[in-house]
């Protein structure tokens, strides 16, 4: 070999060592790694093994350019052949098959001709496949791929080297030999390097998801909100990425960009794991350990005994002064007080549910009977309602008291504080930035930040969208019934025109389907009711 050729595979071995350690994908790599041995040693064919386990050779890549072979990899070809046992039955090594031999004994072995006698190793495959095929093994190389630990991670295979000029079948080279064995080496190195950063990114979406699954859990009212809202989100990302409108025409992300988000999405409400479960679990207005809501139904069977009791004195003392009582007349007031206070405990157990809306006549009613007296156990005189219960009882939107409500909100506040205190590597930088965005407005009244739109990016303001609808439409909700389609849209729309919510955001969601592709996957038939798109508030097409 001349030094011109000798350089030229010197540097086309640096070429292929530089191309495996910019290669993101497995299976790439993997071919990367035989498509550059069998180019080095003008091999037509070759094999890829890793070490699975189960301690045995799994096929990984197949290549033959005689046979127009390519199976594994990036083919979505699978291999029909069965992984090969480093160990027999019995326990010993499996040293028959030069791929197993070459992997126990991590040495390398170059076979000029398989088919020349005392070859030492069992080729009874090897020629079945050739009866089969018509082809013909001859020349093998075989190589241990070892990473920096010294240990075997795979094996590659290579058949039949040609000579470049004469196309003819010739035994591998100890170039060939030296090359080959420092490309596994490389090739071994980029590959563990590979699955390390895989596994440890697999760690870490699950630890996520861990996190997430937790807070759907801690809460019967949330849950599942942390597992859809990343769907949502990255629907409407991989939208506003393909979409030709004006407002999203210079948008794009990349394949790491939208795992960042994916990653600020499934991270959206961590913070939540601060918040105490008597607040978040709140279904009623009267709920901290328990409902009191029973005291009150109490309270009432009380006040009607001892109304009735000081009616019955009254009617005594009447009596007692000559005074003649009409029994049905006073059946009738007797009846008369139960059912008011019946009334009245109806309708406190009614507004105890909390709602979207609670109007001033029911808040001023509310406190009237808060001014009914009884007498406790002390037999002393006292309010109906204490102050903390009618404090609970007006609240006139939901089931949260403004002090509640508050420490709701603090959950983004502690949220953003968690993330930022996290050692992102580059690609993950702007997690907190996405997460922390979802509660804001466009118009800078929203939280923590009050953030206007144009501090706000794209994917933060997505965020935004995705995670108001899927609280609209969630089943699972303490106050309310789930939405509708119809009414969540309409919603969507009047919280556009209040500058809540991106407004070409929202544009998407609808003009893209956005919103029915979701809700096929995730609402109940009844709440997918007829959308005239015409029709929705604020849309603008």
């Amino acid at each position: 070999m001349s030094l011109n050729q000798s350089l030229d595979q010197l540097e086309r071995l640096n070429a292929i060592g530089v191309a495996l350690s910019a290669e993101q994908n497995t299976n790439r790599l993997l071919e990367t790694i035989l498509l550059g041995a069998q180019e080095l040693t003008h091999a037509d064919g070759g094999t890829l093994y890793t070490i699975s386990e189960q301690q045995s050779l799994k096929f990984e890549i197949l290549r033959n350019t005689t046979l127009n072979i390519a199976l594994g990899g990036t083919t979505n070809q699978p291999i029909p052949f069965p992984p090969l046992p480093l160990y027999l039955d019995n326990g010993t090594p499996n040293l028959n098959m030069v791929a197993a031999y070459c992997a126990i004994q991590q040495t390398t072995i170059n076979i000029e001709d398989a088919y020349a006698p005392d070859q030492g190793f069992d080729f009874s495959g090897t020629r079945a496949f050739d009866e089969r095929t018509g082809y013909h093994s001859q020349s093998f190389l075989t190589v241990p791929m070892r990473n920096h630990e010294n240990e075997v991670i795979g094996v590659l295979q290579l058949i039949n080297a040609k000579d470049p000029v004469t196309h003819q079948i010739i035994a591998f080279s100890d170039s060939h030999q030296r090359l080959v064995e420092s490309l596994a080496s490389q090739a071994a190195i980029a590959l563990t390097n590979h699955q390390l950063i895989e596994g440890l990114k697999g760690l870490f979406e699950s630890f996520i998801k861990l996190i997430a699954d937790a807070i759907d859990e801690k809460s019967p009212y949330t849950g599942g909100h942390c597992q859809r809202v990343p769907v949502l989100t990255m629907m409407l990302a991989e939208a506003a990425i393909q979409s030709k409108h004006d407002a999203f025409k210079s948008f794009d992300l990349n394949a790491q960009e939208l795992y960042e988000l994916k990653i600020a999405a499934w991270l959206h409400d961590c913070g939540k794991v601060t918040t105490p479960e008597s607040i978040m679990d709140k279904a009623t207005k009267l709920e901290t350990i328990f409902d009191r809501i029973h005291l009150i139904d109490d309270r009432f069977e009380l006040l009607k005994s001892q109304r009735e009791a000081n009616h019955l004195r009254k009617v005594i003392e009447a009596q007692a002064k000559g005074k003649t009582i009409n029994p049905k007349h006073l059946a009738h007031e007797i009846n008369v007080i139960k059912k008011q206070l019946d009334d009245d405990k109806n309708f406190i157990r009614k507004v105890n549910y909390g709602s979207e809306s609670m109007s001033a006549d029911d808040q001023a009613r509310v406190r009237q009977i808060a001014n009914y007296q009884y007498q406790n156990e002390a037999g002393q005189s006292v309010k109906f309602l204490s102050e903390d219960e009618t404090y609970n009882l007006t609240i006139p939107k939901g089931t949260l008291t403004p002090e509640e409500r508050q420490i709701i909100n603090n959950h983004i506040v502690v949220t953003i504080n968690m993330l930022e205190s996290l050692p992102y590597p580059k690609g993950l930088r702007r997690v907190p930035e996405y997460a922390g965005g979802h509660h804001e407005r466009m118009d800078g009244t929203g939280y923590p930040k009050g953030l206007t739109r144009e501090q706000m990016s794209i994917p933060a303001r997505i965020m935004g969208v995705a995670d108001i609808f899927e609280a609209l439409t969630s089943k699972d909700r303490p106050y309310k019934k789930a939405k509708t389609l119809s009414d969540t849209l309409n919603i969507l729309g009047n919280m556009k025109l209040n500058h809540h919510i991106d407004p070409d955001v929202f544009d998407l969601f609808i003009r893209e389907k956005i919103y029915l592709r979701y809700a096929e996957m995730f609402l109940d038939p009844e709440q997918i009711d007829a959308i005239n798109e015409s029709t929705i508030i604020g849309y603008t097409p």
